[in-house]
């Protein structure tokens, strides 16, 4: 913080306070050049992390869908909830490291069929048979004799 009297580049905080609206941080603080002592506010960022549909549209990210697709694709599999939430917390960091604040699904998709595909194949195959929107049966076996091919190498 630069102190707006000297412009010296380092203080130290005498008080810190929650506003009464709860939504700041107010920071009395001293600067260790000239002594004298200014007020900052800090607030939380509360520009959302979004990602954006196949379709253009844009709509802030939601770890639960992240969950429920998951919970969905390795229903009756013998995968523990910890590498569920470790899938989960993976997506959420790709999220939350983008420069623009925003990934698409696809992407987001492909990682999550990338993660299944690594710890279970029968979920990762239900998974990308909902978020690859198949077209027909043809689409969905060539997907299934390309992981009964790599599964033999």
């Amino acid at each position: 913080m630069r102190c707006p009297f000297c412009a010296h580049l380092e203080d130290r905080v005498v008080d810190s306070r929650e506003s009464r609206e709860g939504d700041s941080i107010r920071r009395r603080r001293e600067c260790l050049k000239c002594e004298r002592r200014f007020t900052s506010y800090e607030r939380i960022d509360e520009i959302p992390y979004m990602v954006v549909k196949k379709d253009g549209r844009r709509e802030p990210f939601d770890r639960q869908k992240i969950m429920s697709g998951l919970l969905k694709a390795c229903e009756k599999r013998p995968i523990s909830p910890s590498k569920l939430e470790a899938i989960a917390n993976a997506i959420e960091k790709f999220v939350q490291e983008s420069r623009d604040r925003e990934r698409s699904t696809e992407k987001i998709g492909e990682l999550i069929m990338r993660k299944l595909k690594d710890i279970d194949k029968v979920a990762y195959v239900r998974f990308a048979s909902v978020y690859l929107e198949f077209k027909d049966v043809s689409e969905f076996m060539n997907e299934l004799k390309a992981l009964v091919k790599t599964r033999r190498q």
